[in-house]
Parts: structure tokens; sequence; C-alpha cells
């Protein structure tokens, strides 16, 4: 039994659905008070913490959904709103290890399991820029004083918690008219033309242009799914 902390992009389709069907027992184990994995270290950690059990679903089901999958079973909970937990049950940067040990010569995920910082970074860059634009500006230089063959714990693990973070309406649109730059004709007028866009479909039309071009860039980045769960749907 496991709930991963880095991004569902990381995951390949056995794992993001095998975590999604467990997290859906972790919920109900809490809320029903079934014995079960009761007592297992991943239920434990998560117990109290209903809200981000919810978030954490969300987060997979943008991403199932950004892969072809339609899921129709929402998790409710709710309880210490805007709190994860603080435990890992293996750090952030050891679960791209334990992925690359299992995904040894099988599917991979959307998203390339990083070999180094500057990898990691350039995954998780447009997400961070959502949130603080500051921050993505000192991670960036710190990043690129980094050599390739650095050890990243402390930045993967940084990162898996500043995505936590809910991003405003403002640094949403910010990263994606970004992103949007890879993948459409820049001109001033079509610049105007976003701006009147809903969030919401300044994304769809982002995630739909970044697929259909096959732009690997922003196909390995994690905004292209999870800042979906913070955009409204209207």
């Amino acid at each position: 039994m496991r709930i991963w902390d880095i991004n569902p992009g990381y995951l390949n389709r056995q794992s993001l659905l095998g975590e999604h069907r467990e997290l859906h027992g972790i919920v109900s184990i809490i809320v029903n008070g079934k014995k079960g994995y009761a007592n297992h270290p991943e239920t434990i950690r998560w117990v109290g913490y209903g809200w981000s059990l919810r978030k954490r679903h969300q987060l997979l089901v943008a991403e199932m959904s950004l892969r072809g999958f339609h899921e129709k079973s929402p998790v409710l909970t709710c309880t210490n709103k805007g709190v994860w937990p603080k435990v890992y049950i293996d750090e952030p940067a050891h679960q791209y290890k334990l992925l690359e040990t299992k995904y040894k010569n099988k599917e991979q995920g959307r998203i390339p399991l990083p070999e180094n910082a500057q990898q990691l970074w350039s995954h998780h860059k447009y997400s961070v820029l959502a949130r603080d634009v500051t921050r993505y500006k000192m991670i960036g230089r710190n990043v690129s004083t980094m050599k390739p063959g650095d050890e990243f714990s402390e930045l993967a693990r940084m990162l898996v918690e500043l995505l936590r973070e809910q991003p405003t309406a403002g640094g949403i649109r910010n990263a994606l008219q970004h992103m949007w730059g890879y993948v459409s004709d820049n001109s001033s007028k079509l610049r105007r033309d976003l701006e009147s866009w809903s969030l919401k479909k300044l994304f769809d039309e982002t995630q739909r242009l970044s697929l259909a071009a096959e732009e690997l860039y922003l196909i390995s980045s994690t905004a292209l799914s999870e800042l979906k769960v913070w955009i409204p749907d209207t």
C-alpha cells in the first residue's frame, strides 16, 4: 500500500491506477473505521488529513484524465484544510529511485524519471512559476550551479512541498502563457486574446496543443496536469 508524494506524472499506467485504488482504500479505512490496513504506516500518516487526501486524489484524476482515463468516484473528505502530512514513508528523492528500479525494462510514466537536478527542475519549473516568481528565479539560479552528478534530495523535497501550495489565479495564468508560447502563434493580437480567456480555457487549450504538437518539453511538465486541480470549473 502506497500513496506517492511525487507528482503523478512520473507514475506509469499500472502505478497510477494502483495508487488511485489504494487511496480510495485508505479513505474507506479512515472514514468508515475499517480494520484492514488501519495500522499500516501509509494509512497512519494520512489520518486527520482528509483535505490533502482529497487533493492528492484530484491530482491523480487530473493525470488520469490527461492519459484518457475517466474517473467518477470523488473523495469528499475535507479535514485539516490546507495541511499536508509532514511524514514521508520514503523521501521524495528516494521515491524516484524506487520507481527507477520498479520500472526497469518496463513501461515508464508520462514524465521521465530525473537523472539529475537539471532534469528535475525542468519538469517542475512551470508549476513553481505559477506559485512564486521569486522562488522560481532562486531555484533556477541554484540549479544552474549544480553539476549533473550532484545529489538532489533537498531539491526534490522542496519541489514536492512547493507544489502542495495553492497557486494564485495570476500565477497560473502567467505560467500557462509561458507554456502557450511553445505551441502557438505568439502574435500581439493573440496575447491580447489570451487575457480574455478563462483560466480553464487557457489550460485546456495549452494542454490540447501540447499533446497535439507532441511538444516533449511541455509533455514532461508537472504543470500539464497538476495546475488543473487549482482552476475553477467555471
